[in-house]
């Protein structure tokens, strides 16, 4: 291994760096209340689709309001799909640029990566250009295709009331349900079958781009 790959901070180092320092400014008991909110979805952990199953397929509308089809993807090579809650989410931002970082990697594995989210197709181009991402970013709307993959989640009262003093949902996403996804990643094969599955309702914990690379190369 040489120097450089050592020196390289992995999206897990990252993403633990940002929580600490968010902890250490956060209200008194805010932390708490995001903890309680994450066991109590633990349970999509253990229902959501797993590798083997096989993917719904699915079109969607990109940045740009193009639809984009699930089944056409896979006809070019296997399909890397990665949820992310929003733009507003600074793990999410971190996440994305992680995975554009990797973005020559995947396609010289002849992947196609695509992130997914409840956010309206004007939204998704906002982050788009934030994080100056260079594949689809495709609108989720209502979260239809999470739920197919199990991976939709509604907040607690008390969590709705948090989030939307800081970032009214339904002013991203164009519906009042308050439910978010968990931000899974699945890499799935041409074949249709998904290959590997991460899903943790953990928002701080993310895919590894690094581990995805690896599935794919195996394939």
């Amino acid at each position: 291994m040489d120097k450089q790959t050592i020196n390289t901070p992995t999206l897990a180092t990252e993403l633990a760096d940002f929580q600490t320092s968010w902890n250490a400014k956060a209200p008194e008991g805010l932390q708490d209340k995001f903890e309680n909110g994450v066991e109590e979805i633990k349970a999509l952990n253990d229902t959501a689709l797993k590798v083997g199953d096989i993917a719904p397929d699915f079109e969607l509308n990109n940045a740009l309001n193009h639809p984009v089809k699930l089944a056409d993807l896979l006809k070019n090579g296997p399909v890397v799909l990665s949820w992310y809650r929003g733009g507003w989410c600074p793990y999410c931002n971190i996440q994305l640029r992680y995975l554009q970082s990797y973005l020559p990697q995947f396609k010289a594995a002849g992947a196609i990566l695509v992130a997914l989210s409840p956010e309206l197709p004007d939204k998704s181009l906002t982050t788009t250009e934030k994080n100056n991402l260079e594949f689809e970013v495709l609108t989720d709307y209502n979260n239809e295709v999470a739920c197919q993959f199990r991976i939709v989640f509604k907040l607690n009262e008390e969590l709705i009331d948090i989030y939307n003093d800081f970032h009214k949902l339904e002013t991203y996403n164009g519906v009042a349900t308050n439910e978010l996804p968990v931000p899974a990643t699945y890499v799935i094969g041409t074949d249709g079958v998904i290959k590997y599955a991460f899903v943790d309702t953990d928002y701080r914990k993310r895919a590894e781009p690094a581990e995805i690379l690896e599935v794919l190369k195996s394939l």
